[in-house]
């Protein structure tokens, strides 16, 4: 219960105080009450509270609210992993580095925070920070926060990247290749050994290098290559004209990627495919850190599916182009408007659930998501879409004799049923589950039922007596 639904003020109250830690750790993996709720048990005296806390939701769902900053703050700041020495602070830390909790608007602001450990934390991510922010740390008044980030410093410094790239592993070395500047001997290392993938989406590999990479001999290369913003006329043209359809489709997108951030959101999105479950985060509130909203509605405007898609993507999109992309020929910008998009038609949701198993389970979470006009459904193959339907309160006659366990269960629990149908109901084990949970069971007879529950947990069952 504290964990799978939300609760009254007074409910989490209560668990927030309540003495056994298995209920505290269950709220604080609840998805459904507002975080800031939760604010207690980031210095709950159990070290096991808290990293749940920090590891967010169970089962990883698609989209995670993020964190309030002085939750966020507490947990980075700990100097300990609590009283009951299960995990450290460095575990739970880790937990929430993991989590999708922290919104990029944090990361950001922790090089102007006013604790020394998360200016430290700010280093971590030496060039998403502004020059400001990085000439700031490197003046930091704090010699630990100095040291760190002269130390991170080296991701922007060709030299020092060439020099450090044989002390990382294998796992490691694709990252830094793709993300550092890299100096003109380790760009021909890249090339006399293969590892040139890493390069094609670099934004720091010098133009000559990219010239060659639009010529690779491998089309995933020159497909890598052909979205970039800092291709010249010339390339694109070439790679409009190249025999593979991913690199000329690619190649089309141009002039659209002007900037990183926009070639980064196309990226996000192409050749995801229609069932991509893909978890989702905060957008960035940094005007810099995303496209503009002039672009988005430019690509909602677009001939080509793929810029279409990434409109579809945007939760900011204005109304009237929603309308425009729930109605588009791509089924791929359907199904990513259903699923990104708070203003995606309710109709359009439930057509993506009946087609597409793989986002149901995100789609069930949408405020949208409709909850009647389902009735038509009652009758389809799939049970998973027939539970639904049996769930519908308009439905006449709610199919409790379904084949299939979570229809029986689906229907039990529908508010359309009599309180006198109920009583059948609770007593065929079959459909007692969902008549328990039916908004429709009058409240003595909740009463009756917990008594009971009670009253035979005390008791030996019968098989036991004997």
């Amino acid at each position: 219960m504290c964990e799978g639904r939300d609760l009254p003020d007074a409910v989490i109250d209560a668990a927030l105080r309540h003495p056994d830690r298995v209920i505290r750790r269950a709220l604080a993996r609840n998805r459904y009450v507002d975080p800031a709720r939760l604010a207690p048990l980031a210095t709950d005296p159990s070290g096991i509270v808290r990293g749940w806390l920090a590891s967010g939701p169970r089962h990883y769902p698609r989209s995670v609210r993020p964190l309030p900053d002085d939750i966020l703050v507490t947990l980075l700041t700990a100097q300990d992993g609590g009283e009951d020495g299960k995990v450290t602070e460095n575990d739970i830390i880790g937990e929430l580095e993991s989590s999708r909790q922290i919104p990029l608007s944090f990361y950001r602001s922790m090089a102007g925070r006013e604790h020394p450990e998360l200016r430290i934390r700010a280093t971590w991510r030496w060039q998403s920070l502004t020059p400001a922010q990085r000439a700031g740390l490197l003046d930091d008044p704090d010699p630990a926060v100095r040291e760190a980030a002269q130390d991170r410093s080296w991701e922007l410094d060709p030299e020092r990247v060439e020099a450090r790239l044989p002390s990382f592993g294998s796992r490691s070395k694709p990252f830094v290749l793709g993300t550092c500047a890299l100096s003109p001997a380790l760009v021909e290392q890249c090339f006399a050994d293969g590892t040139v993938h890493p390069l094609a989406r670099n934004r720091h590999t010098p133009a000559y290098a990219v010239a060659r990479l639009a010529r690779h001999p491998e089309a995933e290369v020159r497909a890598l290559v052909a979205a970039r913003p800092d291709l010249g006329p010339d390339l694109v043209a070439e790679l409009r004209k190249d025999p593979d359809d991913d690199v000329r489709m690619r190649a089309r997108l141009h002039p659209f990627p002007r900037t990183w951030a926009e070639y980064w959101a196309i990226h996000a999105v192409i050749g995801h495919g229609p069932d991509c479950a893909c978890p989702t985060t905060e957008p960035d509130t940094e005007p810099d850190a995303q496209p503009s909203p002039d672009w988005f509605a430019a690509c909602a405007a677009s001939g080509e599916p793929v810029l279409r898609q990434v409109a579809a993507s945007w939760p900011g999109l204005p109304a009237e182009l929603v309308e425009t992309l729930a109605q588009d020929d791509d089924e791929e910008v359907r199904i990513r408007l259903a699923c990104h998009h708070p203003l995606a038609p309710p109709r359009l949701l439930l057509d993506v659930f009946v087609t597409h198993p793989a986002h149901r389970p995100h789609l069930l979470t949408l405020p949208a998501f409709p909850r009647t006009g389902r009735t038509h459904l009652i009758g389809h193959p799939d049970p998973e879409v027939r539970a639904l339907a049996a769930a519908d309160p308009a439905l006449p006659e709610p199919p409790v004799e379904d084949p299939d366990e979570s229809v029986r269960r689906a229907a039990a629990a529908n508010p359309s049923l009599t309180p006198e149908a109920l009583e059948a109901l609770l007593a065929d084990p079959r459909t007692a589950e969902g008549a328990a949970a039916n908004p429709s069971l009058p409240v003595p007879r909740m009463h009756a039922l917990l008594d009971r529950c009670l009253n035979g947990a005390a008791t030996p069952p019968p098989a036991a007596r004997r």
